[in-house]
């Protein structure tokens, strides 16, 4: 049994493939090596707390295995940018200029690409190296079109192996207005319906899928779903949802059986370039696939191509003012994932939004939204900023209670997010057979009514349905603040130079 093609999606995904086939030498060995990243988010320099990453070290990993290998493709699965300063001051140039110097042969792209539109994100990739590919986004019209394929198709002695990239719905993830232009299409339909043409037109012996879809995601699909419902795909590399995938098994299976029974790898490395990915695809007979992880570490620096060091340089001065230039005290130190910061910035949007309007009762942030933590001690401009880096801006609006426990039992989906003091929800989380409910939800002592209207301070991506809050677009907008959160933090902290929130647990089990 096969698939037939989707007409909605046969024209659109497969006539308009331009297919690139790279030719290399002959070898007996006809196998592989795939190498990959996803979620490096700008981290160009080891990270400050654990030291591990570093754009130069991954280049002395990638140009290693090079050597070592007859066949090898550098692959990254999106979100390449967002998350260091050298993002909010450059805007992506220099993590091109890298990847570039690395040799990335093939890139898909993450939600963060477009964080700053979809000119903005053509203007940069415009000086990319990379082939740029993505299958389920119609992009015509659009200035991305003549940037992407629809597939890409490499040889490998006399076998040949398909790339597909396969993105996340950007309604609901992307803010509204970024990616104007861009047109999703279902990403399973559209997975089967390419690696079917690549495998039983095309005649590929092997078909891989990038990914930016997230493991397993709320809503879906996941990597997990895309796995089960194939079969021709061979080896999904994956990200959005950070997830270290450990090949030796562990809490996430690393192989998941499709249609037909047949084992898919997935892979994904985690965020922030912390590690390498490496996949080796043996196609000699029959199509399989191993999996390792390299760690991006210190054991490197005495290898790192002065050439990378050069080129980062004239980007550094800006960054490093900015991440010496201090702003506060904190009094413990708060992980990005702790509950002590998350309650720290919801309670900024509540005071951001009492400023601009005294009426206020309630403040909503999404966690997804925090990037980094904060050290014990003296806290920097540069800290705030690649804490909260996007140019979110606090709203004031009425929203009608009826429409604020759809968006908080989402919240619940995902663990519990970002609420004002005075809020108390209490919830049972989402399971594989069972949806998240809202067990109770009060609002300073009081039930929330779903017939009243509640005058809340959030955010501007959350206002316009982010993180799959799409409720929230009912509202009253009554008034935006002028400037962007981050700037707003750092009002705040001119006020209150001490940062030492409470550790209530404001939406708990």
């Amino acid at each position: 049994m096969h698939y037939s093609v989707n007409p909605k999606y046969a024209g659109r995904l497969l006539t308009v493939a331009a297919v690139l086939c790279v030719a290399v030498p002959q070898a007996d060995a006809e196998r592989l090596v795939i190498m990959h990243t996803n979620d490096t988010h700008s981290l160009i320099d080891p990270d400050d707390k654990d030291n591990m990453g570093g754009v130069g070290r991954r280049k002395v990993l990638v140009d290693s295995i090079r050597e070592a290998e007859d066949h090898t493709l550098l692959i990254d699965a999106g979100d390449a940018v967002q998350g260091t300063l050298y993002f909010n001051l450059y805007g992506g140039k220099l993590e091109t200029r890298l990847m570039n110097a690395l040799g990335y042969d093939i890139r898909i792209l993450g939600n963060h690409e477009f964080d700053n539109g979809v000119d903005s994100l053509a203007a940069v990739l415009r000086h990319a190296d990379s082939d740029l590919i993505s299958t389920n986004y119609d992009l015509s019209g659009s200035p991305l079109e003549p940037l992407f394929d629809k597939y890409e198709i490499r040889r490998v002695g006399d076998k040949r192996v398909g790339i597909i990239g396969i993105n996340l719905e950007p309604k609901g993830m992307i803010s509204d207005g970024n990616y104007d232009g861009v047109e999703y299409l279902d990403a399973i339909e559209a997975a089967n319906a390419a690696a079917w043409w690549l495998k039983h037109v095309e005649g590929v012996d092997a078909v891989v899928a990038v990914t930016h879809i997230g493991y397993k995601s709320t809503p879906l699909p996941g990597d997990v779903d895309i796995a089960r419902r194939s079969r021709d795909i061979d080896v999904i590399i994956g990200g959005h949802t950070h997830d270290l995938i450990r090949p030796d098994g562990g809490e996430l299976a690393s192989r998941v059986p499709n249609l037909d029974g047949r084992e898919v790898l997935i892979t994904q490395e985690g965020k922030n370039g912390k590690h390498l990915g490496v996949v080796t695809l043996d196609i000699d007979s029959t199509v399989s696939a191993d999996y390792r992880i390299i760690p991006v570490d210190s054991r490197l620096d005495s290898r790192v191509d002065p050439g990378i060091i050069e080129l980062i340089a004239p980007y550094r001065a800006g960054v490093d003012s900015l991440m010496q230039r201090r702003v506060a005290t904190a009094a413990i130190e708060l992980p990005q994932s702790s509950q002590e910061l998350l309650n720290f910035c919801a309670d900024v949007v509540f005071d951001r939004g009492r400023q601009l309007d005294p009426g206020v009762e309630l403040a909503l942030l999404n966690k997804g939204g925090i990037r980094r933590g904060l050290p014990k001690g003296a806290v920097t401009e540069g800290q705030i900023i690649t804490m909260m880096p996007f140019n979110n801006r606090v709203q004031v609006i009425d929203i009608k209670g009826a429409d604020l426990l759809p968006a908080l039992l989402q919240m619940a989906r995902v663990g519990g997010s970002g609420v004002s003091k005075g809020v108390d929800v209490k919830f049972v989380p989402q399971t594989d057979d069972a949806d998240a409910r809202l067990e109770s939800v009060t609002v300073n002592g009081q039930p929330l009514d779903p017939d009243r209207t509640y005058r809340v301070a959030t955010i501007d991506y959350i206002a316009k349905g982010g993180d799959y809050m799409t409720t929230m677009t009912n509202h009253n907008l009554l008034t935006t603040s002028p400037t962007e959160l981050y700037k707003d933090i750092l009002t705040y902290l001119k006020k209150h130079n001490k940062i030492n929130p409470d550790s209530t647990v404001r939406m708990h089990q």
